[in-house]
Parts: structure tokens; sequence; C-alpha cells
């Protein structure tokens, strides 16, 4: 059974930062593309970043670049995501994500960002 376990999330003021992990069990870890989405109240999922297994360089939401930055760890099955120069714009349930032929999500961490 595969399990993504999101821990990190909380409470900060803008212009701080938050590291959100994902534990990944029950997949071959390694070849996955493995990332984050984000959503917020009657809102579409939206995505943040990825980063595959066969193309080192990550993938980034323009509304994020320059001030996340994800990475992998394929020896402990965990995909990070440093959050700097958060906005309240930010503030949203973030998802970690697994695709290899099939997806599966996380149960969500929030995330929230006071002005």
């Amino acid at each position: 059974q595969v399990q993504l376990v999101e821990s990190g999330g909380g409470l900060v003021q803008a212009g701080g930062s938050l590291r959100l992990s994902c534990v990944a069990s029950g997949l071959t870890f390694s070849v996955y593309t493995m990332g984050w989405f984000r959503q917020e109240p009657g809102k579409e999922r939206e995505f943040v970043a990825r980063i595959s297994w066969s193309r080192p360089i990550p993938t980034y939401a323009d509304s994020v670049k320059g001030r996340f930055t994800i990475s992998r760890d394929n020896a402990k099955n965990t995909v990070d995501l440093q959050m700097n120069s958060l906005k309240p714009e930010d503030t949203a349930v973030y998802y970690c994500y697994a695709f290899w032929i099939s997806g599966y999500w996380g149960q969500g961490t929030q995330v929230t960002v006071s002005s």
C-alpha cells in the first residue's frame, strides 16, 4: 500500500520560511516523479513544484520560482519543499504527490502565512 505522509506545515509571518517534508512508502521511490501541489478553499489544486528521477532539474510554478526549492533523497524516500520569502498568498493546504504510471497523493499539510 502506497503512503505519502507530509509534515512541516504551520503558521508563519510573511517573509518567513517553512520546510515541508514528505515520506513515501510502499513504492519504488527512485523511479517516481515527486512533487507538491497546493489548494486554497474553494479553488482548484495547483501545481507548485516537481522533480523527476530522470531529470534532476526541478520544475516550478512561476508564482514560487526563486523562493521555493524542491529536493529529493532517494535513500530516505523523501521529498522536501523549502519555502522562503513566504507571502500571504502562499496560504494553502500543500499536498505531496508521486507519479509513475499511476499517481498518489498525501493527506496534505496546512501552511498559513500571516501578513
